[in-house]
């Protein structure tokens, strides 16, 4: 019985693939198989996670991308199709956050954080569309979070755009269904990243997470790998519209003491 997990012969693009989850997932991609594009805005960081993908015997392209920009993501779809022939997989892995009383938060700053972690999703699905429903088993997976669910203490922006992600996920994969087109999102639990591990270092933020965490850990980024294998591959395949927590309980918890 063949593999159902193998992504031999698929090429993937994680944008927003050279550094902390998405990183993982771009590198936990290639290790099982498939060609792959790590895109985010510096050129460096993209050099350096291409290097590591053609350490495990897999081709990529080396090219920076921008989420804001159209233009730019357009830029991405043209030189990978010119490289590597076409695209079946789309990671959309780039965003950020910050931490602000909602009183406080102005217009620019609402807007632009939505603008890359909400707006930056639809415009990479509606770019490699077409690849993707040429691919004949195209899988799109949106990193959404646990603030998809939840509402997190003075980040409202984020968690609002997370929701958006989340909704957004089911609404692509009930419209693309029928073009082959599989879409799923992963929420990850906390998992300390350069983004976010001065809100957890020894905080009192981080404490009370790893309370409501059943497992009372945070995560490590290599431990999304499977999840996003699974929703890649071909024993995804009836599987869409779907939300697939990594997160060690905390979404399943009640009281944990």
């Amino acid at each position: 019985m063949k593999n159902c997990l193998d992504l031999e012969g698929r090429t993937a693009v994680v944008i927003g693939g050279t550094s902390g989850l998405g990183k993982a997932i771009a590198l936990g991609l290639a290790a099982h198989g498939a060609d792959v594009v790590a895109s985010a805005r510096t050129g460096q960081a993209v050099d350096e996670t291409s290097r590591e993908i053609e350490a495990l015997g897999r081709r990529t392209v080396r090219c920076a991308v921008d989420v804001d920009s159209r233009a730019s993501l357009d830029a991405l779809r043209d030189t990978v199709v010119q490289t590597l022939g076409g695209v079946d997989i789309l990671v959309n892995s780039a965003g950020y956050t910050f931490r602000k009383p909602t009183a406080e938060i102005s217009e620019p700053e609402w807007d632009s954080l939505t603008d890359t972690n909400l707006h930056g999703v639809l415009r990479a699905c509606q770019s490699f569309y077409l690849l993707l429903k040429a691919s004949g088993r195209g899988r799109i997976i949106n990193l959404a979070s646990l603030g998809s669910f939840l509402a997190f203490h003075e980040v409202a922006a984020y968690c609002a755009a997370k929701a958006g992600v989340l909704s957004l996920t089911r609404s692509l994969a009930c419209e693309w269904a029928c073009d082959g087109i599989s879409v799923n999102a992963i929420a990850p639990g906390v998992f300390p990243t350069e983004m976010n591990v001065a809100l957890l270092d020894a905080t009192e933020r981080g404490r009370e997470i790893l309370t409501r965490t059943p497992m009372r850990r945070f995560g490590q980024p290599e431990e999304l790998v499977g999840t996003a294998v699974l929703l890649a591959s071909d024993g995804a395949s009836f599987l869409t519209g779907q939300c697939i927590a990594v997160d060690g309980g905390y979404l399943a918890s009640g009281v944990n003491s």
